[in-house]
């Protein structure tokens, strides 16, 4: 295979009809790149997620906060990245308290591309994102989803070429979108933008995320560890995502087309008609 970019390959395929089998000549195809990440943390093997090996730095760091190893910038010393033989490998070095605490925390992820929860023990350990404060989020116009919607597709290079890959955008509250991170997984992919906020530190309160795969619960609890108010998905949410988005203040724009969408969960319709948590 003749690797192109990070995140798409060149393979060859023939058409396929479903009289005659194979017809026609070869012809180059992009298809999108999977792979074994590993995250190593302070030297001792951490998680192994299945994902395209893009913005790996970015995807470091959104992994490390949204996993609870990293709160604060301080805490992460270094990311390195680097090809291994069987995938990439990310070494990260942790403040010394932070290493501790972490250390001190029993997990061990061999992640795969459709799961947000590999190498959780039990219940107890599924993510607990803290509910925001009181005070009323800045709802979202309806028109600043629709125009977020509407650009999105020219901001996924590696989808239009591969058709395969998730994206996750961040949007600011006029609709335009600030950034786009893409990778075979939807999680993965939602970690990178969170990273990529988090390094810049982004206001949590300046904008919503729209993700093009289903709104799953991980993507909620995700979405709440930044501290978003607003999660618009182009699929439906599942009953978790529902219960999750109720109970973290995340208002739900799901099943999101061209000309409409649905609301769910808890939010609220003002007088201007913006969604608010």
């Amino acid at each position: 295979m003749l690797r192109s970019e990070p995140g798409a390959t060149a393979v060859e395929a023939r058409a396929f009809s479903y009289e005659s089998g194979a017809v026609g000549q070869a012809s180059s195809r992009p298809i999108a790149v999977e792979a074994p990440v590993q995250f190593v943390i302070g030297g001792a093997p951490f998680a192994v997620m299945m994902a395209t090996p893009a913005d790996l730095e970015d995807f470091a760091y959104g992994f490390l906060f949204t996993e609870g190893v990293a709160t604060r910038h301080q805490d992460v010393r270094s990311v390195q990245v680097a090809n291994a033989d069987a995938g990439w490998r990310v070494d990260v070095a942790l403040a010394g308290d932070t290493l501790k605490t972490h250390l001190a925390r029993k997990r061990a992820i061999a992640g795969r591309t459709g799961c947000g929860l590999c190498g959780v023990e039990d219940l107890e350990h599924l993510p607990q994102p803290q509910r925001r404060g009181a005070r009323p989020a800045r709802p979202i116009e309806p028109a600043a989803i629709g125009a977020a919607l509407s650009a999105l597709d020219a901001r996924q290079p590696l989808n239009a070429l591969t058709h395969a890959v998730h994206a996750a955008a961040w949007c600011d509250r006029d609709g335009r979108i600030a950034l786009v991170r893409e990778d075979v997984g939807r999680h993965n992919a939602l970690d990178k933008a969170i990273g990529a906020l988090w390094r810049a530190g982004a206001d949590p309160d300046g904008g919503f995320f729209m993700v093009t795969s289903r709104c799953s619960f991980e993507m909620v609890a995700k979405t709440a560890m930044f501290g978003a108010r607003t999660l618009v998905a182009v699929s439906a949410p599942t009953s978790l995502a529902l219960d999750k988005a109720k109970e973290y203040g995340i208002a739900i724009v799901a099943v999101a087309r061209a000309d409409k969408a649905l609301t769910f969960a808890g939010e609220r319709v003002d007088g201007a008609g913006g969604l608010a948590a």
